[in-house]
């Protein structure tokens, strides 16, 4: 029998049992979209981190209190050996005098921003409409929108006039504009609105930067750090963060050396005292996020692989009673002239088959469940080809494991013992 003829068979018995290659085909099928889906996932995720986190790209980064959210730490400035903590000042925020006092200081010639969280559940209401109590009010200035990644639809950034005196001036982000005056970003310039029953002028309006995280990037009103401070921080010692960005990355390791430098006696740190502040790159955080996503990863491999050794151990099950109702079949190939190799590659041919059926249908759903992932975080599409790959080649090789006891089994049977089975 020729590859052709052999594979032929295979195809004509797979389609005649359909119910059984069904289930089969499923079993895999769901391994690999689990496999290639929660991958698909992952690389959304991946990408949007990499938007959100590394506005500043690789030639930034940030001065924030030692406690500030982290993820396992892996600070660009690690703390030094034979130093040690002052317990004094170990815990002390980084207040508005001493985040003015560096930007003053700070001669390194790049862009400095200041900023500091105030309210995270304001209202913004103009007459009877009203936002939900989810308006985070963030503190910044002029520098600010360059920094954090965004960029004007409409209206003026802040300038120094404002962040001097305070005044109730603000930019919105694009959800808060579209909830009161549509998609077009000018009608909002120009107009007032009310945070936390305040009266606040809007100067200006972001462009859409999507969430990240389950944050959302578009729900925010921007203010001066000043007027921050003056309503919407109950805590007046609430901690500055201090934004720094260089025109080139190899200046970078010089600016960070500079600016722990000019902080360390602002602090009030003697030379054996340890940091109390924590220096980040800018694209820190999106290494320490797609490190811990390595673990989500193998969790996704270990499941996936899981559901493919419960499909192999199926799919050899099936092919082992698929040999005890085609012994008489089996019979008559070997009578008419075929040999064991060709009965081995019969069996073999249809384990494949099946198996790289379940491995199509399992890569296609599980990019388009990954993807339904994407759309959340709004995302491009994303196709993991390197999973996508493995995927198909995984399932090849549990289709020839599971196959290959089976068709040994088929080959060595006597052909006249075979034709008298019933």
């Amino acid at each position: 029998m020729r590859y052709a003829d052999t594979l032929s068979l295979a195809f004509r018995t797979i389609r005649g049992n359909r119910l059984r290659t069904g289930i089969t085909v499923a079993i895999i099928a769901f391994g690999i979209m689990a496999l290639v889906g929660i991958n698909t996932a992952i690389d959304a995720m991946k990408q949007k981190f990499t938007e959100s986190f590394s506005a500043m790209g690789a030639n930034g980064f940030t001065i924030h209190y030692k406690n500030w959210f982290n993820f396992g730490r892996d600070e660009v400035k690690s703390r030094r050996k034979g130093l040690k903590e002052k317990k004094s000042q170990a815990n002390i925020p980084i207040s508005r005098l001493q985040a003015e006092t560096f930007t003053g200081r700070y001669t390194f010639p790049a862009t400095v921003a200041l900023n500091i969280t105030g309210a995270t559940d304001a209202v913004v209401s103009i007459g009877d409409r009203k936002t939900n109590p989810n308006i985070r009010v963030l503190g910044g200035d002029e520098h600010y929108t360059e920094l954090n990644g965004y960029n004007l639809a409409a209206g003026r950034n802040l300038n120094p006039m404002d962040i001097e005196s305070g005044r109730n001036v603000c930019l919105i982000g694009s959800d808060v504009a579209k909830k009161f005056f549509g998609s077009n970003p000018d009608l909002p310039v120009d107009k007032m609105i009310n945070i936390n029953n305040l009266p606040f002028l809007v100067i200006g309006v972001y462009e859409s930067k999507g969430s990240t995280l389950g944050m959302n990037w578009d729900n925010i009103v921007v203010t001066s750090y000043n007027n921050v401070r003056r309503n919407f921080t109950s805590n007046p010692n609430a901690s500055f963060n201090i934004q720094v960005k260089v025109a080139d990355v190899k200046l970078l390791a010089a600016a960070i050396d500079q600016a722990e430098g000019v902080f360390r006696p602002i602090r009030r740190l003697d030379v054996t005292d340890a940091d109390n502040f924590t220096i980040d790159k800018s694209d820190s955080m999106v290494s320490r996020l797609l490190k811990n996503l390595s673990f989500i990863t193998l969790s996704a491999g270990i499941i996936g692989l899981i559901t493919l050794v419960g499909a192999a151990v199926g799919l050899m099950n099936i092919m082992l009673v698929a040999v005890t109702e085609r012994t008489n079949e089996i019979g008559l190939i070997k009578a008419i002239g075929g040999r064991k190799k060709n009965v081995r590659q019969q069996f073999l041919f249809e384990s494949v088959l099946i198996s790289l059926l379940g491995a199509a249908f399992g890569v296609f759903l599980g990019v388009i469940v990954g993807n339904v992932f994407s759309l959340v975080l709004s995302t491009g599409f994303v196709v993991p080809w390197g999973w996508v790959g493995g995927g198909i080649l995984i399932c090849s090789l549990v289709g020839l494991m599971a196959g290959l006891y089976p068709s040994w089994k088929a080959s060595r049977l006597n052909p006249i013992e075979a034709l008298r089975y019933e």
